[in-house]
């Protein structure tokens, strides 16, 4: 079996690293050859580069170049040639565009669009654990993606991909995406007025970043993931529904016409659905450990609360009104969560100011601008919704 070659992006983070885990279990199914990072920590990009013995690294913070070279210098075997590094704000999309079997595109939030382009207009498959690429990118993406150039990474949508395999599409009823329901999960929203972001980020299962972590107990997240699972599987949006499971375990589930709901169940552990999607449609053998069936276990679903999160029935919204609203949403949401963290804003004022920011653009902007045509039509909704929303939560 030729080994797979992969190329990462986001290599320095959660998805980046585990993925990482998944070549070193299975060095026989896939190789890196290349990898990508923003440049937050130079010396751990170098660090992979060396262990994966990678052509190309690119990182997108320029001043960050000197020090990654430094460290490869001297990390790098003297008898073997050095990869080739590249810097700057369009390098992650240069190191998309390379030619491999499969681009992992892990990069954080909507920065995440031009490497995805750039990958399917290069002709690559890309595993897509950067929702917001496609959230943000929308008719834009789906355009530029053949069939089956978009593989599913994120648990919910890789576990709705598993489900859709027992039946055909005419046979589908209803996507059903699951919640563990975050940090505050039966919390009322007058309780939520003083939530901090010590709490916000206190989440019960999934070990994640600022953003992620934040959007799970805004549920923004699902807002988005019910956007992309549109966007993947095009299923209406009045025929796709989330529910709350707090054990984490079932990750998603398809409901069948003749009334059978078909679920995908494991321990919540991310390197089965980056494994997956990286040897899709193949299974990679031991890629994580199974439910044990031995010891007693309860599973419970509870209906989401919509008044206490309204952010998925606000993510509704937006992706009925297509073109560039959800881009709007994702954009507007990033600045909001970092106005949270800085204490510019309390928790309730997220979605809150979300749905300001959003109205606006419904209202006034959304019928002149139209479907996007290009990723600068994206990046122009993008740069108006971050502005907006910072102005709000001044």
């Amino acid at each position: 079996m030729t080994p797979r070659r992969i190329v990462l992006l986001g290599s320095t983070g959660s998805i980046g690293t585990q993925a990482i885990d998944v070549v070193r279990a299975a060095p026989e199914r896939f190789t890196v050859s290349g990898i990508a990072a923003g440049g937050a920590d130079p010396s751990l990009l170098a660090a992979q580069a060396a262990e994966l013995r990678v052509g190309t690294v690119a990182i997108s913070r320029a001043e960050g170049a000197d020090q990654l070279r430094d460290e490869l210098r001297w990390r790098w075997p003297a008898d073997a040639p050095a990869p080739r590094v590249l810097a700057g704000p369009g390098a992650v999309a240069e190191l998309a565009a390379q030619p491999c079997d499969m681009v992992l595109n892990g990069v954080a939030g909507a920065q995440g669009l031009r490497a995805t382009v750039a990958a399917l207009q290069a002709g690559n498959v890309v595993g897509l654990a950067n929702k917001e690429s496609l959230v943000a990118g929308g008719p834009l993406v789906t355009r530029l993606a053949g069939p089956g150039q978009l593989v599913a990474v994120d648990s919910e949508h890789s576990a709705l991909a598993q489900c859709l395999r027992s039946g055909s599409a005419g046979e589908v009823a209803k996507l059903v995406i699951t919640a563990s329901g975050g940090p505050f999960r039966g919390r009322s929203r007058e309780s939520l007025t003083d939530a901090t972001p010590a709490q916000a980020l206190a989440h019960p299962t999934w070990n994640m970043g600022q953003l992620v972590t934040t959007n799970s107990a805004t549920l923004v997240n699902k807002g988005l993931e019910m956007i992309e699972a549109h966007l993947l599987f095009d299923i209406p949006y009045d025929r796709i529904e989330v529910v709350v499971h707090p054990q984490s375990i079932v990750h998603s589930m398809v409901e069948f016409t003749d009334g059978s709901t078909i679920a995908q169940a494991s321990p919540p552990d991310m390197r089965l659905p980056i494994a997956l999607a990286m040897g899709w449609p193949d299974r990679v053998p031991g890629a994580a450990k199974p439910v044990d069936w031995t010891k007693a276990a309860s599973w419970t679903f509870e209906p989401l609360d919509e008044v206490a999160f309204p952010a998925v029935a606000l993510a509704r919204t937006v992706g009925e009104a297509g073109g560039c609203a959800p881009a709007v949403y994702n954009a507007a949401n990033e600045e909001l969560v970092a106005a949270f963290h800085a204490g510019h804003i309390g928790f309730l004022a997220i979605v809150d100011t979300l749905e300001l920011v959003v109205g606006e653009w419904l209202s006034d902007r959304h019928a002149s601008v139209g479907n996007p045509g290009t990723v600068e039509d994206v990046e122009q909704a993008d740069a108006w919704a971050r502005a907006r929303a910072r102005r709000l939560a001044l």
